[in-house]
């Protein structure tokens, strides 16, 4: 056995990772990622162990190779097994099922999906379905398309968010779709895509997308204690007044304690990690 092979993963740190802290996961996109290796990955640690890692310095992990390509069952237990208990991963959609002509008619694909994903058991959370910008949406085929995601799949509770790219589509008629299929919406911070935070469902999903290279930790430090002052707002049951709205709040949904997921995607994806471990131990403060 070559010595990287005797790597001993480190233990995680108190509450940091497969759980929530006060309701609030914290993750990053994916897990592999070359400039993350002697970075965030220790020097000598195999990639086939990646995973391992990853899920014990974090509390989420977004899956975004399910958007491109079709797992199997195998490898969706393969990864809930590297993981610990209480870890959770979120999963984008197949691109192929957004880009369908008819939306309506894509039910044996969303089944297919929903077949092997639910492999990830307990390991599973929430569902993301993207619609690039550019792509033009029929509100009718759209409404359609949400009556066919179910909210359970053979025994397994799902939760759906909705990240519809599109400025013209996403108004006040979009938050009460959602909110009539108890589904979330995607709060991002990139000014390339539609930023609102209307809550719509008991949980919250942000996107955090403006990570910069020439900072250690990818936010400074003021715009993390920001974001865990807003994850904390939503985990209560309450919601920040200084972000951006599409419709009057949900006065039913006040006051009730909220699942808040939090990932640093894209951008600076080398500081991702770092961004995400900061903001837990804001959190944690």
């Amino acid at each position: 056995m070559n010595a990287p092979d005797l790597f001993d993963v480190p233990a995680p740190a108190p509450d940091a990772s497969g759980g929530a802290i006060d309701g609030v996961r914290v993750g990053v996109g994916g897990w592999t990622f070359a400039p993350w290796r002697g970075s965030f990955y220790p020097q000598g640690l195999v990639q086939r162990r990646e995973l391992e890692y990853a899920s014990r310095q974090l509390g989420a992990i977004e899956i975004n190779g399910t958007y491109y390509g079709t797992q199997k069952p195998a490898t969706y237990e393969r990864w809930a097994a590297e993981t610990p208990a209480g870890f959770i991963f979120s999963a984008k959609a197949p691109r192929r099922i957004m880009q369908s002509r008819v939306l309506s008619g894509t039910w044996r694909q969303v089944e297919d999906f929903l077949g092997g994903l639910v492999a990830l058991g307990d390991r599973l959370g929430p569902i993301v379905w993207q619609f690039d910008q550019g792509q033009r949406i029929e509100r009718g085929e759209f409404e359609a398309f949400l009556e066919l995601l179910p909210r359970k799949f053979e025994g397994r509770r799902l939760r759906h968010v909705l990240d519809v790219r599109d400025p013209a589509f996403t108004d006040a008629r979009y938050i009460e779709l959602a909110r009539r299929h108890a589904m979330a919406t995607v709060y991002t911070d990139s000014s390339e895509h539609p930023s609102f935070a209307d809550l719509t469902t008991d949980f919250v999903y942000a996107r955090l997308m403006r990570s910069r290279s020439d900072v250690a930790t990818g936010y400074p430090a003021a715009e993390l204690a920001e974001w865990a002052r807003r994850a904390r707002l939503w985990a209560a049951g309450d919601e920040p007044e200084d972000l951006p709205r599409l419709a009057p709040p949900d006065g039913a949904a006040t006051g009730k304690p909220r699942d808040v997921f939090v990932y640093f995607i894209s951008a600076a994806k080398e500081r991702n990690p770092a961004a995400a471990i900061a903001l837990m131990d804001r959190l944690r403060g």
